[in-house]
């Protein structure tokens, strides 16, 4: 239920010069052990025979996809819910959450790309060269930002935004909205806002019309985390017990479609990573 990821660390940098004859005091290596464990997840729904019987609609059909949507959701607001926890964080404006009430900007994704190129994180994905067809331009190399959908006006209006139908050809991630410089952005409903977190809200969105809903987006390096799934990557083990008369249901009146996984995601360094609260403007 538990697994261990170990980074070795660097070695210090051999700037003396080497005495002739002379060999140098050897070194021994470090590292650092992240350990992550599994928790399970599942659900369950019921159907009775009569549902099964007389319903009209394709019931068992229809609960399996809801299922199957249901998992890839709880999994990915799980792995979600580890990575915004992380302790490398930046604000829009201000120093503390309930500051926030202004946008991103080309200049704070300057920042934060900055300090995590300082701490030596690598850049996720390699570069996309142009092609002969009109209208397509170079992508530099990249870190991949997540965001919610909300923020997609915001991105599209920084400075220097390339749009994914511009990236020439290559496939963008699923849900990619487009590219700033060294940075990808993907969004999805999942990653949810901190509602009313922020100062006044001025021209941003607020739930309650007060102050403003703050917006994290999760900038990522390589190997800044890591996930795990018991028997392997895609380990959703689903169950369909149709109605069919047993011992603890002589009549055979109770079925159920269900799942069930286990699932961990784990922060191997925050500093390869980082979280800036954004507000979002409100669109009028």
């Amino acid at each position: 239920t538990s697994m261990k990821f170990r980074r070795y660390n660097s070695l210090a940098l051999a700037t003396k010069p080497l005495e002739e004859g002379v060999t140098p005091v050897s070194k021994k290596l470090t590292s650092t052990d992240v350990t992550m464990t599994l928790q399970q997840y599942g659900d369950l729904v019921e159907i009775t025979d009569i549902i099964a019987d007389t319903h009209e609609d394709p019931v068992l059909i229809e609960t399996e996809t809801l299922i199957g949507e249901q998992s890839a959701k709880t999994i990915e607001t799980m792995r979600y819910g580890v990575l915004k926890a992380c302790s490398n964080r930046f604000y829009a404006n201000g120093s503390v959450r309930t500051s926030v009430n202004t946008s991103v900007t080309l200049t704070k994704q300057r920042r934060i790309t900055r300090a995590l190129a300082r701490q030596n994180a690598e850049l996720i994905t390699s570069v996309v060269r142009s092609t002969p067809n009109f209208n397509t331009e170079n992508v530099e190399a990249s870190f991949v930002a997540l965001c919610h959908t909300d923020c997609k006006t915001d991105i599209r209006g920084m400075s220097g935004f390339i749009n994914v139908k511009d990236y020439g050809a290559i496939t963008p991630y699923e849900n990619e909205v487009g590219g700033v410089e060294d940075v990808r952005y993907l969004t999805s409903n999942l990653y949810t806002p901190y509602t009313d977190a922020g100062g006044a809200c001025g021209v941003t969105i607020s739930t309650t019309g007060v102050s403003a809903d703050v917006y994290p987006y999760i900038y990522l390096g390589r190997n800044a985390f890591a996930i795990s799934a018991l028997k392997g990557r895609y380990a959703i083990t689903p169950i369909v017990i149709n109605p069919v008369p047993s011992k603890s249901d002589p009549l055979g009146q109770r079925g159920s479609v269900s799942w069930k996984t286990m699932q961990g995601a784990v922060i191997l360094n925050d500093l390869w990573m980082a979280v800036l609260e954004a507000a979002v403007v409100e669109l009028t």
